[in-house]
């Protein structure tokens, strides 16, 4: 179960997730509407998520979700750089 603890422990891994389904959207020249409902969660979700400043906990449906409307493999969603 998460907690407000894990939040905080992971934020930097959590911001870091948001800034790459951003990237991908972008390249892929996609609204964060169009990707919404491609991946069928709402714009205003996906707007925190993205967000730089938020750290947003997302389940890994949500996230494998993001990736199939993206046109990825999930695993390139978690490619973050130290």
């Amino acid at each position: 179960m998460k907690s407000k603890n894990d939040l905080a422990r992971f934020r930097d891994y959590y911001i870091a997730i948001g800034i790459r389904i951003s990237y991908f959207r972008r390249l892929r020249g996609l609204s964060q509407e169009q990707l919404a409902e491609r991946a069928g969660i709402s714009p205003g979700f996906l707007s925190q998520v993205e967000a730089p400043d938020m750290a947003v906990g997302i389940s890994l449906n949500t996230l494998f979700l993001i990736a199939e409307a993206l046109d990825i493999p999930p695993y390139k969603l978690l490619q973050i750089e130290e």
